[in-house]
Parts: C-alpha cells; sequence; structure tokens
C-alpha cells in the first residue's frame, strides 16, 4: 500500500484512460497505435470532479477525431469496478472527470493505519546524504531570535528530507577562529582589567562586545583565575580569555538549543580547519588549478572568472555577464593570514568531498545573499559542482513584537533577545511553531501577546487544541459506548457520505504530498500551513456531524475518521518539533 493516495488515484485514472483506449482500439472504434502525452490533474472546483484527464485533447491530432468523440469513447470502453472511482463524466471540449468513490476514502484511512507516525514517508531521496548546517552562530555571545529563527528551519527541515528517504546529518559549525574570536577575547581581557583596576582606568574597545554576558565572563575568569593574569603579556592573556569564553559560551549554546528540542550530530570547529593545515592545502589546490594571483603581497581567487564560467553555464548571455559588477576576493592577507572566505571554501570542500554528502544545505540570514554564489563558484573551481551540490536556503528577519510595538532590547546582550529569555516567556512549542510558521523569503513578526494567548487566534494553540479535542472525544466515545476505535478494515467508508468528511478524508490524503512539496522547496513551513488547514476541516466536520447517537456503521467510521485525523496532526506536529497534548 503507498502512502499517497493523491498520486495512487491519479497514476489509476492515467491507467483507466490507456486501459480503455486500448480497448476502444481493439474494438476498431479509435485508430491504433496512438502515443498519447495526457496530463491527469486535480480541478480547483470539486463539481468538476476529483480528477481531470486531457487524454481526448491530447489525442485528438493522432487519432483524427474531435476530443469529445474520444472521450465518449473512451467511456463507453471504461470499467471502474472495484477501482477508486464511482464515476466518470465528459466536460467541455472533452475532459474526462472522474469522481472518488468509498473504495478510495476506504485506503486513505488505510494507509494512515499502516503508516502511523511514519505516514507520508517515501523513498524519494534513495538515500542520498545530506548535510544540513543550521544556526553556526558565533560562540561570542547568547543564542538569539535570529539563530531561533534559523534553529527550526533547519532542524524541521532535516526532519522533512528523512521523512523522504535522505540521509541527513545535522551540524552546527564553530566560528572559533578569526576576527570575532580576537574582539572576543579583547572584550573580555578589557572587562577582566577593569574589575582590577577600575572602569575608568581601563578603556573598552570601541568595537568592543557590549553586554552583560562579557561582564559575566570576566568575573568568572577572575573568579576561578584571580588578579595573577595581570602580570602576563597581552597575547598570553587575551589567548586564555578567548579558550575560557569559549568553553563556557559553546556549552551554553547547546543547552540553548537543547532546550530549544535541537540536537546536531557534530558541533564542527573552524579552529581544526586551520589547524590540520587543511585551509592551507583547498587554497593552494585552487592555486594549482590557475584560480589565484597574488596582488600586494596578497593570495587573491579570480572571483570574476569563475562567477562568469558559472552564469554562463546557467544560461546567461555574456552581455548580461558583463554587466555584472564581479570583484575577486583575498584568500591570504599579505600578513599570512587566511580570510574567512578562504576557511568557508575549505569547510564545503570537507563536505562535499571528503566527508562525501550528496548535497550541502545551509541556512543563512538574508544578509548573506552575496556569499552564495562566490562560495558556489569556488567550489566549481575545485571541481565539486557547488553551484547543484551547494543549496543556500537564505531566510528574512525576525520582528518581535510586544503590543503591537518592536521589542529590541535584551536583558543580557544589550543587542537582540536572547533566546534563553524569549523561551523563558513563551513555550518551546510556541516559539517554534511561530518561527517556522513563514517560508524562509519571508520576515517573520514574532507577537509575544499572540503567542501566549489560549484561542483559535494563536495558531499552535490552535492546532494542538484540535489534536487534544480529538484525544478527549475519542476517549469518551470508546468508555460510553463499550467499544475500541475499529481497524480501517472494519469500518464501511460508503457511509462517509457528507462534503464535511469527504473533504477531511482529501485533506488527510493530502499530507504525504505536502511532505514532498516541504522538502523540495526547502520550506517547512508548508506543514505548518498544512496542519492549520486540516485543524480547520476538522472543527468543520465536528461541528457539523455527531458521533453518538447515530447507527453502529456510522459511529465506527466517524470514530475512527476522527481517530486518523489525530494521528496525522500528531505526525504533522512532530514533524516540526512540536508537541501534540492529549489535554489542554
Amino acid at each position: 500500500m503507498t502512502d499517497n493516495m493523491l498520486l495512487a488515484a491519479q497514476e489509476q485514472v492515467a491507467a483507466l484512460t490507456q486501459g480503455a483506449y486500448e480497448k476502444a482500439a481493439a474494438a476498431g472504434v479509435l485508430p491504433a497505435g496512438a502515443e498519447v502525452r495526457a496530463k491527469v490533474d486535480i480541478p480547483k472546483d470539486v463539481k468538476n470532479g476529483d480528477y481531470a484527464s486531457s487524454f481526448a485533447m491530447a489525442a485528438a491530432k493522432a487519432l483524427g477525431k474531435a476530443p469529445r468523440d474520444i472521450a465518449q469513447a473512451l467511456m463507453d470502453h471504461m470499467d471502474l469496478t472495484g477501482t477508486y472511482f464511482d464515476k466518470v463524466e465528459m466536460a467541455g471540449p472533452g475532459f474526462l472527470n472522474f469522481t472518488l468513490g468509498h473504495n478510495w476514502f476506504g485506503e486513505v484511512l488505510a494507509a494512515v493505519e499502516a503508516g502511523g507516525l511514519t505516514y507520508g514517508k517515501s523513498d524519494l531521496g534513495a538515500g542520498k546524504k545530506v548535510m544540513v548546517e543550521f544556526v553556526s552562530a558565533n560562540p561570542t555571545g547568547p543564542m538569539h531570535i535570529g539563530n531561533a529563527r534559523g534553529g527550526v528551519l533547519g532542524d524541521a527541515l532535516a526532519s522533512v528530507l528523512e521523512r523522504l528517504g535522505y540521509d541527513v546529518w545535522r551540524e552546527f559549525y564553530v566560528n572559533d577562529a578569526g576576527n570575532q574570536i580576537h574582539k572576543f577575547a579583547t572584550s573580555i581581557d578589557a572587562r577582566y582589567r577593569q574589575l582590577i583596576l577600575g572602569e575608568d582606568r581601563v578603556e573598552f574597545p570601541a568595537d568592543g562586545y557590549q553586554g552583560e554576558d562579557i561582564r559575566e565572563l570576566a568575573r568568572l575568569f577572575r573568579e576561578q583565575e584571580g588578579d595573577a593574569w595581570l602580570d602576563k603579556s597581552e597575547e598570553e592573556r587575551q589567548e586564555a580569555m578567548a579558550q575560557f569564553g569559549l568553553k563556557n559560551n559553546i556549552p551554553r549554546m547547546q543547552e540553548d538549543l537543547r532546550r530549544y528540542k535541537i540536537e546536531y550530530n557534530e558541533w564542527f570547529l573552524e579552529s581544526g580547519l586551520h589547524e590540520s593545515g587543511y585551509v592551507e592545502e583547498t587554497v593552494g589546490l585552487l592555486s594549482q588549478k590557475g584560480w589565484t594571483y597574488e596582488k600586494d603581497g596578497a593570495l587573491w581567487l579570480n572571483t570574476t572568472e569563475l562567477l562568469k564560467q558559472k552564469y554562463l553555464s546557467e544560461g546567461k548571455s555574456q552581455a548580461q555577464v558583463d554587466k555584472l559588477e564581479l570583484k575577486d576576493d583575498v584568500l591570504r592577507r599579505a600578513n599570512g593570514f587566511y580570510t574567512y572566505f578562504a576557511a568557508d571554501i575549505a569547510y564545503h570542500r570537507n563536505k562535499l568531498e571528503v566527508r562525501g554528502f550528496d548535497t550541502a544545505i545551509n541556512i543563512w540570514g538574508a544578509d548573506h545573499h552575496g556569499h552564495v554564489a562566490r562560495l558556489q563558484a569556488a567550489l566549481d573551481g575545485l571541481g565539486l559542482d557547488g553551484s547543484h551540490r551547494l543549496v543556500v536556503v537564505l531566510m528574512q528577519l525576525v520582528n518581535l513584537l510586544r503590543d503591537g510595538k518592536p521589542e529590541r532590547m535584551s536583558k543580557r546582550s544589550g543587542k537582540a533577545i536572547a533566546l534563553r529569555d524569549l523561551l523563558d516567556e513563551v513555550s518551546v512549542d510556541a516559539a517554534r511553531f511561530f518561527f517556522n510558521n513563514s517560508r524562509p523569503s519571508s520576515p517573520v513578526d514574532f507577537d509575544l501577546d499572540l503567542a501566549v494567548r489560549e484561542d483559535s487566534h494563536n495558531p499552535v494553540y490552535y492546532v494542538q487544541y484540535a489534536h487534544a479535542r480529538i484525544c478527549s472525544l475519542v476517549a469518551k466515545v470508546v468508555a460510553d459506548e463499550g467499544i475500541s476505535v475499529p481497524t480501517a478494515a472494519e469500518v464501511d467508508a460508503a457511509v462517509l457520505t457528507s462534503p464535511e468528511e469527504l473533504a477531511l478524508i482529501k485533506a488527510i490524503a493530502r499530507f504525504p504530498e505536502e511532505v514532498k512539496i516541504a522538502g523540495r522547496d526547502y520550506d517547512p513551513a508548508q506543514i505548518n500551513r498544512y496542519l492549520i488547514t486540516l485543524a480547520g476541516d476538522f472543527h468543520r466536520f465536528y461541528n457539523a456531524h455527531r458521533i453518538k447517537g447515530e447507527s453502529p456503521e456510522v459511529v465506527k467510521a466517524r470514530l475512527k475518521l476522527a481517530d486518523t485525523t489525530r494521528s496525522v496532526l500528531e505526525n504533522g506536529l512532530r514533524l516540526i518539533g512540536v508537541g501534540a497534548p492529549e489535554k489542554m
């Protein structure tokens, strides 16, 4: 049995029309031997049937007949006995409109029952290795709400891809090297010296990291080490400060993300790329391939030429490429230090070449958009097909609102709202649902007041309440009627005939396709949108129909339908890392 009953019905329409054509041809009603490529669509208006085939129009030229004559011949030679469909009708210029019957509705219930909490799975990914790298925040301060959006986006997308049959690896890239770590160290060092000598005697760096977290690290360092480090050289002291800060901050980041229901397969350290010589080796390979040159004592990547080749291969014209303002990039500065871009190229070479991921997916803020093509082109230059194997999902900013106004400041960082502060105020489930409730390309307005409301205006409450309501309903019917939830085989789907019942089953059947679309578009918010719609379809069914007091067959069928909806709601909520409470 397939999970995807929408696809199964679509394939059956294609098989029925082809079979009818072959029978009509054998009977001499239609010319034989035509190869027809027809579309099978799902009409927007169910009055036109559940599926529509364009076979008759597609075959008109080859068969030399009017589409309506072909459509009539097909209907005359089509037997729907035992199929998913109750009837087929001709419409318009020759469309064949198929209406689903109880066999299909019954099999939807059976498919959910068989799949359980893995309903919607497929082998689309065929076991291909995919890395999803997300959050990867600088370890120089607390996790903030921008990281929160990237966190749930990456984690939920990874879960969707796993459901689709990919071999998924979650990774956090720790930027524990470079200028930001030097700034981190000088900031802690200045606060440490201020604690000992007084703030008026030690100037804080103009570009230093502000915030209570830096003061706290300096206090902790002094508590553990005393004042002796004041007499050490600045270089020794700042190296110690950097390591101390990282050893404190990285576990805090891990703790924050664990609280947010995110676990990684690996926390990959940038410093390891430098210490192992891998960055130097990667830059050397680019030089061997002729993609670098020296100027002003620095080593440059010929990004301009790499991008030209990339854009031309993607179909841009030479004139279009010539109009682009392309620039080259420094890989190694005149002082011998490698740039962040060089390390980034090395890191992604490690992903694709050393660890053998078929695809590397990065979740980045939209402000990194200019970096995407440059990095892909550099990987192309290494022969790693970065233009296809590196996928970057860009996400827009988060606006935190309270009383309809922006909420900007954090007591911890002094710059942005810390994730732990947010999770002290709203539930993890609400945070994950809200941050994953918009396409990555759309900004998120996170309304703190709405996130804590317990009514249908709050989308996560609305979906979770539907699940809890079904749990209570099923428990009460089972107790009062002295029955258990029937299996799909024990249900007569033919008694489910109302528009609300049929609409709910069709919504349930859409779930595997919604998972597929979410993975295809790298948009796990597709699952949120689906769950909100499914919850609405259930509420409409529940408000229109009783379960108790009906005939035994109807009670069994509606009880099974309600419990099947509960299963899919739980399935979808779990997929995006949100709880499915049984009581609210």
